[in-house]
């Protein structure tokens, strides 16, 4: 199952104050080219089909296509380097970094592997 911490829930919940509604996150996620996994966020409405989950406080919308992938997921908002935060996924279906836990930054794979 998809989880958020409560640091990425408090994040998004801030950002969805400015948003007349309270929306829906929805989060993606597929399989590059390169076999690497990139992932996206952003407020949308359910679609049909669309898994809905609560976690955290936040109503997460994730995809058919994209649930086999977050499956086991956690979405993070960290201090990459002091005063730059970003929000991550940690994933272990992610394979690049052989063996090591992947921490991607959101929208790329271009995170560090620890």
């Amino acid at each position: 199952m998809f989880k958020m911490t409560p640091s990425a829930a408090e994040q998004i919940r801030s950002a969805a104050g400015a948003q007349k509604d309270s929306p829906a996150l929805r989060v993606a996620a597929k399989i590059d080219d390169d076999g690497q996994i990139s992932y996206g966020m952003g407020f949308d409405e359910e679609r049909e089909n669309d898994f809905v989950v609560e976690c955290e406080g936040v109503q997460l919308l994730i995809s058919p296509r994209s649930q086999e992938l977050l499956d086991d997921a956690i979405l993070d908002f960290v201090e990459l380097r002091q005063g730059e935060f970003q929000f991550i996924f940690i994933n272990p279906k992610d394979g690049a970094c052989a063996g090591r836990e992947h921490i991607s930054g959101c929208g790329s794979c271009g995170g560090s592997c620890a």
